[in-house]
């Protein structure tokens, strides 16, 4: 599909690709197993009080891991794009590497993407979770457990799989990214579960051995976000069973996820520029500050001739023009956390007045959305481009060509990949999640047809 929103005219390739990217968001390495998680709110999924905490868990989440090592497999494997024929330069993860704030996932994220030993497990050695034959319960799926015996295998025809838990817990070795790779961070990389502040009460628990198991009494269920937000250890305080402690489940420092929360990267005609959307107050939602933009603008005079000023006038310099693609975990529909500033118009006003700005690239919905952005005014627009997440149906990277036309446009041909093991953990990862109610076939995760393989043309910026 050719979208011609900003452009129209031949979207046939003129040379070789101004980039090739592998485009990754929302991998959510999960530690399974840990203390701070709050499995037991999904039974509450029917009450809308709770909507912002969930999902809480997933029945595939185990075998994360073993997906994101196979698409970073089929990304290595990947001799050239679709449109352009040109290799893969780089690729770019815009957030929600990790599940929880733990540096246990943080550092199996890191061999996934550098290469060397993914160790899922945590705690004592093997399953100790909420998937467990002998957890109380049968909300969760269990796949040790007899057929019939939990919600997932009796109502939606979920398999009974011997052995999956304690095979999805051995260590296993992965090849790593072949190419460089950028990142950012999401807000599971700050907050507990992507929602709570890391308290000192709940960094202590993150590394104990105290397991709730259902919410604690007394609890305002018309306060029930905000607690978790200020007050996360709270839903600690309820009904409770001991696990093995494990102390590599500390939360991870901001230095540690990105040393450089936002951040430029030159590579050839482009210019990759990072921005940290992640608000520090909780919450799911996203922000941004006015010292980041002034940052942001610096950044992008940087890289070009000729732009528009905040009075409306066109400013002339001697930069050298580059392509700017733009990565952050939020996009601007949800740079809206009501607990931060909301300066998602202001941002864009900011993007808008420099033309060389053509795409931004982003994640955090677990869905494909691809939007035209334009300035009524100047006329000058970009893509911003939103790619599903690997956690979630349908757990998919996306491929990303930016390449001249031979009618002289500018396009971006946008092409859905998946991981390479159809019949293993991957496999079996990909169709579990396929096939959880809401989230899955029967969501608009996928985007339509024109949010997934699609070619967006533009005019050309200089």
């Amino acid at each position: 599909m050719i979208r011609t929103e900003l452009a129209d005219g031949d979207a046939t390739p003129q040379g070789a690709a101004i980039a090739c990217i592998a485009h990754l968001t929302d991998l959510h390495v999960t530690d399974a197993q840990s203390p701070a998680r709050f499995e037991f709110i999904n039974r509450e999924w029917r009450d809308p009080r709770f909507r912002e905490l969930l999902p809480m868990h997933r029945p595939q989440e185990t075998l994360n891991t073993h997906a994101i090592a196979a698409t970073v497999r089929a990304i290595n494997d990947l001799a050239a794009g679709p449109v352009t024929g040109s290799a893969v330069q780089v690729a770019v993860m815009t957030g929600d590497a990790i599940d929880n704030a733990q540096r246990n996932e943080l550092a199996n994220f890191l061999s996934l993407m550098r290469g060397g030993m993914v160790n899922p497990d945590s705690g004592a050695p093997g399953y100790d979770g909420v998937q467990d034959v002998d957890w109380r319960g049968d909300t969760y799926w269990k796949p040790d457990g007899l057929p019939g015996g939990d919600v997932y295998q009796s109502a939606l025809g979920f398999p009974h799989h011997q052995g999956l838990l304690d095979l999805a817990m051995e260590p296993f070795r992965t090849e790593g990214m072949r190419v460089p790779w950028l990142g950012c961070r999401g807000n599971h990389e700050e907050v507990c579960q992507g929602v709570g502040i890391v308290t000192p009460p709940l960094a202590r628990a993150m590394t104990g051995s105290r397991k709730p198991i259902d919410l604690p009494p007394g609890l305002d269920l018309d306060k029930v976000v905000e607690t978790f937000v200020v007050q996360p250890e709270l839903f600690m305080s309820g009904p409770y069973i001991d696990v093995e402690p494990d102390s590599e489940r500390r939360p991870v420092e901001r230095g540690e996820v990105m040393p450089e929360p936002y951040h430029v990267r030159d590579m050839g005609e482009v210019r990759f520029i990072t921005l940290d959307t992640v608000s520090t107050e909780g919450g799911a939602d996203g922000t941004i500050d006015p010292d980041q933009l002034y940052w942001l603008e610096r950044r992008l005079e940087e890289v070009h001739s000729s732009f528009i000023s905040r009075d409306g006038s066109r400013v002339q310099t001697r930069n050298e023009n580059r392509h700017v693609v733009l990565l952050s975990h939020h996009g601007y529909a949800t740079l809206a956390n009501p607990r931060a500033e909301r300066r998602a118009d202001e941002l864009l006003g900011v993007l808008l007045r420099f033309p060389n700005v053509v795409l931004w690239l982003n994640g955090h919905i677990h869905a494909n959305r691809i939007t035209a952005r334009k300035d009524a005014r100047s006329g000058h627009g970009f893509w911003e481009v939103t790619t599903s997440s690997l956690v979630d149906w349908p757990c998919q990277a996306r491929l990303v060509e930016i390449f001249r036309t031979r009618g002289g446009r500018l396009a971006i041909a946008c092409t859905m990949l998946d991981h390479d093991d159809g019949e293993g953990l991957a496999g079996m990862h990909r169709e579990l999640a396929a096939n959880v109610p809401r989230s899955g076939f029967d969501s608009t995760r996928a985007g339509s047809a024109a949010d997934r393989n699609a070619i967006l043309l533009l005019p050309a910026p200089f």
